[in-house]
């Protein structure tokens, strides 16, 4: 198995984007369909949840529609408004050093992956983060080096909210400190359980257990994986070994403190590193931010790829992952 991995510059939304959502769009729209239109809200009650949640967006949402013909369905979508359920799996941890870092394993089908590291400068705003939906990203930095990503908080309940990767989009083009993120993660509905780990430039954390039928809750928690402040789903956490991850995680963090490069380093072999590919949640990639230098580095076993707002070549990596296997915890 093997994916290509394209890295994207574009300041304002043109072409380039465009040309990325049409390439995507058959599948996306088959996806937001799958369970009938009439499933899905309205355009219009997409764009009034915008407004009322991501007022600082809609000129943003406004534009990327306009930029793919204004169709119905394609507005509906990229508005991320109670979407089909979807899982992941991933982990993610903040390094215990004095140096602001996160780590983050992106655990996905690869048929339902962009592969697009995007850089852009809406609405002023420098992000560069792995897109998802080619609006919302499920990790990313800002200019102002506020960094977040995401994991499914191993929950099956759904509701009325927005699909968590426009969140993380919002917060990266609207907040610069973590304590502004928090504000906006305990407002903002989620259509689903998610845990969003954000770290900003002075090294301040916070991990919030974002849920569609309960308050959000902001932590302290340094690691994340599937769960949140229990196990609640057990067959989902047997099989992506949730629990065993996050020992894993904070075993390292507490009972082994170790340098940079270790603790990525980590992120690259089992227990963290999955070979889960035909199950749909194999590791695609392995995301090192770093607040300060406002820079990320894509890992893969043997592989770096490197980005900054300072150094951000367009260019693309192809990518052989291990023969996909099925795994059995």
């Amino acid at each position: 198995m093997s994916l290509n991995f394209k890295a994207i510059s574009e300041d304002a939304p043109g072409p380039k984007w465009r040309r990325q959502f049409l390439e995507y769009w058959p599948a996306y729209s088959a996806w937001w369909a799958r369970e009938g239109l009439s499933g899905r809200p309205t355009y219009h009650e997409c764009r009034q949840a915008l407004c009322t949640h991501m007022p600082e967006i809609v000129d943003l949402y406004d534009e990327l529609c306009a930029l793919v013909g204004g169709g119905d369905v394609e507005a509906r979508f990229l508005s991320f408004y109670c979407p089909p359920r979807y899982l992941a799996g991933c982990s993610q941890a903040i390094w215990q050093g004095d140096t602001p870092l996160l780590v983050r394993n992106y655990d996905y089908d690869e048929d339902a992956f962009d592969a697009v590291i995007l850089k852009t400068r809406w609405n002023g705003r420098g992000v560069i983060g792995t897109t998802d939906g080619l609006f919302g990203l499920v990790d990313g930095i800002n200019d102002a080096g506020l960094t977040a990503s995401l994991t499914f908080g191993g929950r099956q309940e759904v509701g009325t909210g927005f699909g968590v990767p426009l969140i993380l989009r919002y917060i990266l083009q609207t907040c610069t400190t973590t304590e502004e993120a928090g504000e906006i993660l305990k407002r903002v509905p989620c259509h689903m359980s998610y845990n969003v780990t954000v770290l900003d430039s002075a090294r301040r954390y916070l991990t919030a257990y974002l849920t569609p039928d309960r308050p959000t809750i902001l932590t302290r928690a340094a690691v994340a994986t599937n769960h949140q402040e229990r196990v609640e789903w057990s067959s989902h956490a047997r099989f992506t070994a949730t629990v065993e991850r996050e020992r894993f995680l904070l075993q390292r963090l507490t009972l082994h403190p170790e340098t940079q490069e270790k603790f990525v380093g980590a992120f690259l072999k089992p227990p963290l590193y999955s070979t889960a590919f035909s199950s749909g949640f194999g590791t695609l990639y392995t995301a090192a931010y770093r607040p300060k230098a406002r820079a990320l580095e894509i890992h893969w076993p043997g592989r770096t790829w490197s980005k900054s707002f300072d150094a951000f070549e367009e260019n693309q990596v192809r990518v052989t992952f291990p023969s996909p296997a099925r795994q059995v915890y």
